[in-house]
Order: C-alpha cells, then structure tokens, then sequence
C-alpha cells in the first residue's frame, strides 16, 4: 500500500482537466502543493483553469493535447517530464459519454468513444509507467464509472470504455505494486456534472436525479483515497452494495437497475 500522505513537491498530470471533475482535481491537488500539468483538447479552458491555480498561488502547465491521439499522448508525456522532472502522479480522467439505446448509437461515435475512453488511457499509461517503474514510485488513478462494474441501460458504448478501464488497472495493479507504484480505480455513481446532459437527465427516474452526488464531494473522497492508499474508490459508497447483490442476486439486481436507470 502507498500512501501519498500530502501532494507537496508532488508532480502531477491530470487529462480532460479543462472542465469537471478534471478541472477540481487539478485545482485541489495545486492547492495542497502539487505542481500540475493539465491536459485536454480545449487550450483555452485550461489556460482559464491554470490562470485561477497560478492566482492563487499554485503552479499549473498547460499543454493542449487529445488522448486519442497515441503520437500526441506520447509527445506531451515527454513534455511534461522535461518541464517536471519527473511525473510522480497520473490521473486518467479524460473521457465522455451519451445517454442512449445500443440501436440508436452511431457506430463511429462509438469507436470514438472506446479510443477516447480506454486508448486514451492506455496511451497516457504507456507513455509515463516506465519512468515510475525506474525510480519505483508512482501514482496512477483510473477515472471509470459504476457503469464499468455494473452494465446501465442507454450506456452500452460507454459502459464497455469503462469496463475495460477497470480490467486494465486491476491487472496492472498486480503487475506494478511490488515495484513501487500504486494505481487507484474509481468509479463514480451519478455526479452532477455536464456528463449528464438534458438528454440524460430525460431519461433517469426523478429519484436517481435528486440522488446525484456533488463533484466536490468525490474530489475529496478520491484525495482521501490517495492519502490512505486505497486501491478501489466507489462513490457514493452505498452503491458498492451493487456489486454483492449482483452476485448473490442477479435476478434482482437487474429488476433493481431497470426501475432506477430509466424512466417508465
């Protein structure tokens, strides 16, 4: 187990840090004495972002980058490493998501969304382990989903982005630990961000609406995490019960995920 007691002098790289979730990790990471490379496609939002770090008194890079995009990824690894000297932490956070049946969803979006998902992480994965494996210390944190251990309806495409970011970090995890670094899985329920639009929010019962987790909330649980060494985060963490009653229960388990997911 690795704990990370505190993030001072702790180098960081964040993905899809331009908004959400990725946006308050960064923010609270600089806060606690990280320095912070942030990375997404929108330069613009992460210069915004870095310029709010820096004013209050924190230090944030900033390097445009798609994770789909394997040369790209490995490109800005490199940059973050001569620019930090060396990258203690990487959180995979970047990704998205649609709210619809597997019928309806166009096949290159879903294409898409497993390169941006999982390849993605994949890529950013590749590209920093080696270092961490030399000096054998390191952090590496999966952003998944509840939707990568419990298949959701109208999550199809992404449910499999997330479930086989969760495969990978559980293997990796027992590959990497003996060697000094420790990754963190998280899988997040329904948090009140953009991830879920108008669209998705048509869909879902009132009561799973009003039963939305605030992102403030899981950024701390996820630094907690960190600072206990954790290797496995659900939040809220009353929907880890999901998982035993899927499997003592399946029958009722899919009876519970049909009423709640969706709207008669």
């Amino acid at each position: 187990m690795a704990v990370l007691p505190d993030f001072r002098d702790i180098s960081a790289v964040i993905t899809g840090a331009s908004s959400g979730i990725g946006k308050l990790l960064a923010q609270r990471l600089a806060a606690e004495g990280a320095r912070v490379v942030l990375t997404a496609r929108r330069e613009a939002q992460l210069e915004e972002v870095a310029t709010v770090i820096c004013d209050a008194g924190g230090t944030a890079l900033v390097r445009a980058c798609d994770v789909g995009d394997r040369d790209a990824v490995f490109a800005a690894a490199r940059w973050a490493e001569d620019e930090l000297g060396a990258v203690d932490l990487l959180i995979n956070n970047a990704g998205y998501g649609h709210h619809r049946s597997f019928a309806e969803w166009d096949i290159d979006d879903i294409e898409d969304m497993m390169r941006v998902n999982y390849l993605g992480t994949v890529y950013w994965t590749k590209a920093l382990l080696p270092k961490m494996l030399e000096r054998q210390r390191g952090w590496l944190v999966f952003m998944a989903s509840v939707a990568g251990r419990i298949g959701v309806p109208d999550e199809s495409a992404y449910a499999a982005s997330k479930f086989a970011m969760v495969g990978l970090a559980e293997a990796l995890s027992y590959e990497v630990e003996d060697q000094g670094v420790h990754v963190l899985t998280v899988c997040p329920g329904a948090i009140r961000t953009e991830f879920f639009d108008d669209e998705a929010l048509r869909r879902m019962p009132a009561t799973a609406v009003r039963l939305m987790a605030e992102p403030t909330d899981l950024v701390g649980a996820i630094v907690d995490a960190l600072k206990t060494g954790k290797r496995e985060l659900t939040f809220p963490r009353r929907i880890a019960a999901g998982y035993i009653v899927r499997a003592l229960a399946p029958g009722l388990m899919r009876m519970g995920v049909k009423r709640n997911t969706r709207r008669p």
